[in-house]
């Protein structure tokens, strides 16, 4: 049954075909599901498998392997593009040579996506000011080299050398959205000479994102009256993400949302001290 099954990638082709290897010698039952050429500049196939047979497999694999992480299976809603692998270096040029999904997980902010971080081989830095100006809905950070749009009701936030996507619908969908954030990149870069290079930051995402990636226990240890009140401080630049005690503090009850409310901090290009700390992005690298 899917509601048994769950999926994981690797970082790198090699660290998956090491699990394959485990998997194989285990005799165990999974699937693979192989990205098309088209997208093999920013997947490695996943494996979809059983959580009895995970378990075994993380016993078994020990630091063996790395996995960017695991989550519920999905079935893939949308076919994958067919056509040739992209051609390296002359496809993406210098800043986006390669992806590599690091963290796989599911979303806080909606338990039937999926969230992941992507590290990239390049520099998507000097790209960053001409997407701003394609994309009048974007939210550009020049001094933190950081600019966050939705891609229909997922949130992307794009950094030098680092993509984080939440809301992604499973992993084939994610796969997706990165490979059109690479087209778009690309695309632009194409068009630079036609484009104003635009530094504006023009408006963010709404509070109701920071909202959904709070607690919601209306606890008041910040010092406000409800956690939607401390979104609209936080998102108007008010406060800092750090005041939220139950994410921020050891033992705090909402200690496994931290990751994705300083992901959607940073790519908002809002205030992120914590415990006395100034972080202009997400710790997470």
């Amino acid at each position: 049954m899917e509601d048994d099954l769950c999926v994981t990638t690797c970082p790198t082709s090699e660290e998956l075909f090491r699990a394959v290897g485990v998997l194989d010698a285990m005799g165990a039952g999974y699937e693979r599901i192989d990205p098309t050429p088209a997208l093999s500049l920013v997947a490695v196939p996943a494996l979809v498998m059983s959580r009895e047979i995970r378990a075994v497999l993380e016993e078994k694999a020990g630091a063996t392997v790395v996995f960017s992480g695991w989550v519920d299976y999905r079935a893939a809603r949308t076919q994958m593009p067919d056509g040739p692998m992209p051609e390296g270096e002359s496809a993406s040029g210098e800043f986006f040579r390669r992806s590599s999904i690091m963290v796989l997980g599911p979303c806080v902010a909606d338990e039937t996506k999926i969230r992941l971080i992507a590290h990239l081989e390049g520099d998507l830095g000097p790209v960053l000011p001409y997407i701003n100006a394609v994309l009048p809905q974007a939210s550009y950070t020049p001094a933190a080299d950081t600019l966050a749009f939705m891609d229909e009701y997922r949130m992307i936030a794009l950094y030098r050398q680092r993509i984080t996507i939440a809301k992604a619908d499973e992993i084939v969908d994610a796969w997706l959205t990165l490979e059109r954030i690479r087209r778009l990149a690309v695309q632009t870069w194409a068009d630079r000479d036609r484009i104003v290079p635009c530094f504006e930051t023009r408006k963010k995402p709404p509070a109701i994102e920071i909202f959904k990636r709070l607690p919601r226990t209306n606890c008041r240890q910040c010092g406000e009256m409800t956690c939607m009140a401390f979104a609209v401080r936080l998102w108007t630049g008010e406060i800092s993400v750090g005041l939220c005690r139950p994410v921020f503090e050891e033992g705090g009850a909402g200690m496994h949302l931290r990751d994705a409310l300083l992901d959607i901090v940073a790519g908002m290009g809002l205030r992120s001290e914590t415990h006395g700390e100034s972080r202009g992005v997400s710790p997470i690298i």
